[in-house]
Formats: structure tokens, C-alpha cells, sequence
């Protein structure tokens, strides 16, 4: 847990700011969800679910319970490495981009993810 607790700690900031704008938060197995909005989103957010150390954002209660088990993987991977899960997972899909493959997608975080998760 406190290997973890930066990148958890950026998780709350985040959580704290949509709480006023009508986030629902939620403690399921040891990690705070917080869905930001009550319904699904009518404008695409930049993403459906991240994961900061033991919180994951998510855009909506529904999008939380899909994406559970995947962003759960993520969650392990930020207890594995602590701080440095951040500018990990960000210079891996740099390096993936530099290769001229997909960022996100071959990321090896996120193909990790979708095989241990799904989605």
C-alpha cells in the first residue's frame, strides 16, 4: 500500500475535484471507485476508466463494474512499481510510438491488462 501511495494520492486529488461535480465514490475490495458522473457521458472523455495506485476513476458506475477486473490488473501493477508505474507506463508507449506502433494499445501495461482482465 504505501509503495504505491504516490500514485494513489494523485487518485484522490483527482477524486476530490469531481466530488463537487456530482462524483460518486466507493470502496470495492481495498480500491476506491469514483464514478464521475451518475449517468454515461453525452462528450467523450479522453478516457472510460484510469487507474491512479488504489483509485480508479472511472466516467460511470456501469463503465466501473465493466472495466473492473482490467483496471484491478493495473492496480497490481502500480503495487509493483510504486512510484515509478507512472513514468513507466508513459515511456513505454513512447517507446511503442518510437517502434511506429500504437502508444496505447501495444503498450505492454495495457496488453498485460487485457490478457489478465479483458476488455
Amino acid at each position: 500500500m504505501l509503495w504505491a501511495s504516490p500514485n494513489t494520492l494523485i487518485g484522490l486529488a483527482l477524486g476530490l475535484l469531481l466530488v463537487p461535480l456530482g462524483a460518486r465514490m466507493r470502496r470495492v475490495d481495498g480500491v476506491l471507485e469514483i464514478a464521475a458522473q451518475r449517468q454515461r457521458p453525452r462528450r467523450r472523455w479522453p478516457f472510460t476508466a484510469i487507474t491512479f495506485g488504489h483509485v480508479i476513476v472511472g466516467t460511470h458506475a456501469q463503465e466501473l463494474e465493466r472495466l473492473r477486473a482490467h483496471e484491478r490488473v493495473h492496480v497490481r501493477q502500480c503495487e509493483r512499481w510504486g512510484p515509478l508505474f507512472l513514468p513507466a507506463y508513459l515511456l513505454a508507449g513512447a517507446w511503442q510510438w518510437v517502434r511506429g506502433r500504437r502508444a496505447y494499445w501495444d503498450n505492454p501495461y495495457e496488453v498485460e491488462a487485457r490478457r489478465v482482465g479483458g476488455c
